[in-house]
């Protein structure tokens, strides 16, 4: 296991006004900007880089679904699923069954929780778990080793609506290698209900850093007609998503494609997971014999683990925009497998079919839906342009097997990140901002191929 590295806490969580936020900060600085009279503290530079706004999902789905009593969709509204899935916990746990979340309810789930994961706290890790402490300075520690900043953490809260609670908090990583200052990151955090967040959504950009670049990290599911997501994203240099997580990967996706085509400078964490896969299937092609073979492929076969087919789109996406294939087909089929059959015609009016498949895994990873096996082929048997890229030994097993015509002539095995987490892949997007050429035309030809599968 990593060792994580010593926090020191610069000022605890300080629950304040909303209008006291700005002096309350500047305060703290005031206070630790220079050297103890003992010398025992150092230095502590405050966030000088850029702003990152975190929405994070309101908390009750995610404990409900963590314990199985809740498989719909972690969007934060308190529907008629959630109402039944509180009912059964509440009726589990011996509650008055309200159907709401009630503080009881709440304190319940949160204990259940931390009993599964053996400890007394709540992280989110991507995958369902889910980070009960807003005060956490856990995302500070991965942006503030690399980065100074301001963090803006917006947690919607489940019950009555009793305005926004404002908390602030400076939390520093202490460098080995340099003792002397502490680099720190600043945190303020806005809690209450979902519509008590979208009341004050106009006072959010004012907290803002003026002249710094400002992201804006959404880990609910995407919704273009939210209020405060629309806000938010009017004022951010980059809106942060990770499709991983999404409850609905192909209706999401679109979701996606529709904030790109009102400007919205979109950047997905999933994507920069499949680059390793995009780099090996780059230099597959890359010496001159092969790189006119690629006119040849016709077939492709891309496994993923079943549960999230978002990796496997975006590749798909990004490959056929590359060789500007064009959909003109699409069908599902869903069985043992999740399969995804699509035809595409080339600059040429030659037809390419591509398989992606959902495969079944007993031992999942942390990140759903991640990529097995990818094959490249031809119904030309003289055609040099087969290619095999695999995870692992194993992964390529259904590929040899229901490979086509041609045997492989290019096998290579990939290497994932060697970091999937979030907060690590988050820590590397915030260096750039803007427009991403590349994921806005995958996304592109992925909308085309979606759409294709509703009309059938």
């Amino acid at each position: 296991m990593t060792q994580a590295p010593t926090i020191f806490s610069l000022q605890a969580p300080k629950d304040i006004s909303l209008n006291e936020i700005e002096a309350e900060l500047n305060q703290i600085w005031q206070s630790y900007g220079i050297t103890g009279e003992d010398g025992a503290l150092p230095a502590a530079t405050r966030a000088t880089t850029f702003t990152l706004v975190v929405y994070e999902p309101e908390e009750t789905q995610y404990l409900l679904a963590s314990l199985g009593f809740y498989n719909g969709p972690i969007d934060g509204i308190l529907g008629p699923q959630t109402d039944i899935a509180l009912r059964l916990a509440q009726q589990k746990y011996e509650l008055p069954e309200t159907g709401t979340t009630t503080p009881e309810t709440l304190a319940k789930l949160r204990e259940e929780y931390s009993k599964r994961q053996g400890n007394g706290i709540v992280t989110d890790n991507g995958n369902g778990s889910y980070n009960v402490s807003v005060t956490s300075p856990r995302i500070a520690d991965e942006i503030a080793l690399r980065n100074p900043c301001r963090i803006i953490a917006l947690c919607p809260i489940a019950g009555e609506d009793e305005g926004v609670k404002a908390q602030v908090s400076a939390y520093c990583p202490i460098q080995k290698q340099s003792s002397s200052t502490l680099v720190c990151c600043e945190y303020i955090t806005l809690s209450g209900t979902t519509s008590a967040l979208e009341r004050i959504g106009g006072m959010i950009p004012a907290l803002l850093i003026g002249g710094l670049p400002k992201f804006l990290w959404w880990k609910a599911t995407p919704d273009p007609n939210n209020p405060l997501f629309k806000r938010l994203a009017a004022v951010c240099n980059n809106v942060i998503v990770d499709s991983c997580n999404f409850n609905e990967p192909e209706h999401d996706l679109l979701s996606l494609q529709e904030l790109v085509e009102t400007n919205v400078p979109l950047a997905d964490l999933n994507w920069r997971r499949i680059s390793a896969w995009q780099e090996l299937t780059a230099e597959a092609y890359d010496p001159p014999h092969r790189r006119a073979a690629l006119k040849d492929i016709d077939r492709v076969m891309l496994d993923y683990e079943k549960g999230n087919s978002a990796q496997a789109l975006l590749f798909l996406g990004w490959l056929a925009s590359r060789l500007e294939w064009m959909p003109i087909s699409c069908q599902k089929q869903s069985d043992d497998y999740d399969i995804l059959r699509i035809r595409f015609v080339a600059q040429d009016q030659k037809q390419i079919e591509a398989e992606l498949a959902g495969v079944p895994v007993a031992d999942v990873g942390e990140i759903p839906g991640d990529l097995i096996a990818l094959r490249l082929s031809s119904t030309n048997p003289k055609a040099d342009c087969s290619t095999l890229i695999c995870t692992e030994t194993g992964g390529c097993m259904r590929m040899e097997t229901h490979g086509g015509a041609q045997t492989s002539g290019l096998v290579q095995q990939v290497s994932s990140l060697s970091e999937q987490k979030a907060e690590v892949l988050l820590s590397q997007q915030v260096q750039r901002w803007g427009r991403e050429n590349l994921f806005e035309d995958s996304l592109g030809v992925i909308s085309q191929i979606l759409k294709l599968a509703v009309k059938n």
